[in-house]
C-alpha cells in the first residue's frame, strides 16, 4: 500500500514539473525573433501585418514568428464572430494596402533604373571619368605622386581634407575657389564654432565671420589624425575615403592665379607682402637699398610686386628649392591628390550656383542650410589675355607646363591663345 501511494506521488510530481518545463518552454519559444538579421523596414512590415493595435507586446513578437510550427495563442478567440470577422478583415486590408505600396516601390524603382542620369550627374561621371584616364596615364600626362599610394602622402600634405565625421564628409579645400564659403558652411554641419550672441554654433553659413573659417584650429583635417588617434589615423582615413562623400571644387588654373595675384599682392598685404613680395622685389624688381618696411608705406610709394615678377618666382626653382609653393597658388594635385583619393564630386567655380545646389542635395544637408550667396572673387577668364600681354611667351609657356596637371585633370581646354600670341 505503501509503495502505491509512493509512485502516485511521484507520478503527479512529475506531471507538475512537466507541465511546468512545458511552460517555460513556450515562453521561451514565444519571446524568440525568427528574423533577427531582418532589415529594420521590412521587420516593421511584418510587425503591422501580423499584429492588431490591441496586442501585447510578448504576443507581437509571437505573431511576427508566425512561419514557426508551435500554434501562439490569438487574443482573437476571445472575441465575439463579428468581432472576429471585423478583425480579419481590418488585417486583410492592411496586408491590401501593404502590397499595393510595394508593388508602387517597386515600379518607381524600376522607372527609376530605366530613365538615363540627369544632366548634373551625366556631368559628374564625365569629370570623375577624366580624373581616371588621367591618372591611368591614358592622357600621357606625366607628374610627381601621381602614382603613389595614399598611404605613401606625408601628414603635412593631407592637411586640406576637412572632415565632418556626423554627416560623414570630406572636403578638400582649394584655396581662390569659394573656399571661404564651403568652410563655412563645414563650420555649420560641423558646429564647430559658437556665435557670440546666441552662445550657440551657427547655423546660417552667412552669418560665420569669413575670417575665422580661415582658422585651421576650427577644423578636424586629416593632418591632425596622428596626433589624435595615433598609429590608428591611416586606418580610420581610409575607412573615412571608402565610406564618406568627398568633394572639392576647382577653377581655371590660369584664372586662378590672377586671382591670388590680385588679392594677395594687388593690395596692402603685411604678411604676403613680408614673405613673399619683398622676395620678389628683391629678386626680380632691381630694387636697390632696403624696401618699406610695411606694405602700406610700399604700396604708397609704388613699390609692389608685378604680374610678371609674380610668375618669375613661380617659374624660379629656387622657390620650391626654399619652400613649398603657397597653397594659394600650389596646384590643386598637390593639395587635394585626386589621384588618390576617389572624389564623388567635383565642383567648378565657374558653376558655383548649379554645382553647389547640386552637391547640398547630394549631402542631404539642403533641408539644413543654404550656399553663401554673397560676393564672391569676380576674377573673369576673358581677362586671362590682358594680364598674360605683358609675359613673354616663353615664360607662358613654361608656366603651362607647371599646371599643365590640373588642366588635364579637370578638363580645362589648353589655353592656347595665351601661349602662341
Amino acid at each position: 500500500m505503501g509503495t502505491w501511494r509512493g509512485l502516485r506521488v511521484a507520478f503527479i510530481l512529475g506531471s507538475l514539473f512537466m507541465i511546468l518545463l512545458i511552460i517555460v518552454y513556450w515562453d521561451d519559444v514565444g519571446g524568440f525573433n525568427l528574423y533577427p538579421l531582418q532589415e529594420p523596414k521590412r521587420a516593421s512590415i511584418l510587425l503591422r501585418t501580423t499584429a492588431g493595435p490591441s496586442h501585447s507586446t510578448s504576443t507581437s513578437r509571437a505573431q511576427a514568428s508566425s512561419s514557426s510550427p508551435v500554434p501562439s495563442t490569438a487574443p482573437s478567440a476571445t472575441l465575439s464572430p463579428e468581432e472576429a470577422q471585423g478583425a480579419a478583415e481590418e488585417h486583410t486590408e492592411e496586408e491590401r494596402k501593404e502590397k499595393q505600396e510595394q508593388r508602387k516601390e517597386t515600379r518607381e524603382g524600376e522607372e527609376k533604373e530605366r530613365s538615363p542620369p540627369a544632366a548634373d550627374d551625366s556631368e559628374q561621371e564625365g569629370r570623375k571619368q577624366r580624373i581616371m584616364d588621367v591618372c591611368s596615364g591614358k592622357d600621357a600626362v606625366e607628374f610627381p605622386g601621381s602614382t603613389r599610394a595614399f598611404e605613401q602622402i606625408p601628414n603635412r600634405e593631407l592637411d586640406h581634407l576637412i572632415v565632418d565625421d556626423t554627416h560623414q564628409i570630406i572636403y578638400c579645400y582649394v584655396p581662390k575657389v569659394a573656399c571661404t564659403n564651403w568652410k563655412r558652411v563645414m563650420v555649420v554641419l560641423s558646429q564647430s564654432l559658437i556665435s557670440p550672441s546666441s552662445g550657440k554654433p551657427y547655423t546660417d553659413p552667412e552669418a560665420v565671420p569669413p575670417d575665422l573659417v580661415h582658422n585651421s584650429s576650427i577644423h578636424l583635417t586629416f593632418a591632425k589624425f596622428w596626433r589624435h588617434y595615433g598609429s590608428l589615423s591611416r586606418h580610420l582615413m581610409a575607412l573615412k575615403l571608402q565610406h564618406y562623400t568627398k568633394f572639392l571644387f576647382v577653377r581655371d588654373p590660369f584664372v586662378r592665379l590672377i586671382s591670388a595675384f590680385r588679392n594677395k599682392f594687388g593690395r596692402p598685404n603685411e604678411d604676403f607682402y613680408k614673405q613673399f613680395g619683398s622676395v620678389m622685389l628683391h629678386r626680380y624688381g632691381n630694387v636697390s637699398g632696403s624696401l618699406p618696411e610695411t606694405a602700406a608705406e610700399a604700396f604708397a610709394a609704388g613699390i609692389k610686386p608685378t604680374f610678371q615678377q609674380f610668375i618669375t618666382y613661380l617659374l624660379d626653382p629656387e622657390t620650391e628649392r626654399e619652400s613649398i609653393f603657397n597653397e594659394h597658388w600650389r596646384q590643386v594635385y598637390r593639395l587635394c591628390h585626386p589621384c588618390q583619393v576617389k572624389y564623388d564630386f567635383i565642383g567648378r567655380l565657374e558653376n558655383l550656383e548649379t554645382d553647389a545646389e547640386h552637391l547640398l542635395k547630394l549631402l542631404e544637408v539642403d533641408h539644413l542650410l543654404r550656399f553663401p550667396s554673397g560676393a564672391r572673387n569676380r576674377t573673369a577668364a576673358s581677362w586671362e589675355r590682358d594680364w598674360f600681354a605683358q609675359i613673354p611667351i616663353t615664360m607662358r609657356r613654361e608656366l603651362y607646363k607647371l599646371y599643365a596637371p590640373d588642366f588635364e585633370l579637370f578638363g580645362y581646354p589648353k589655353p592656347d591663345s595665351t601661349l602662341h600670341q
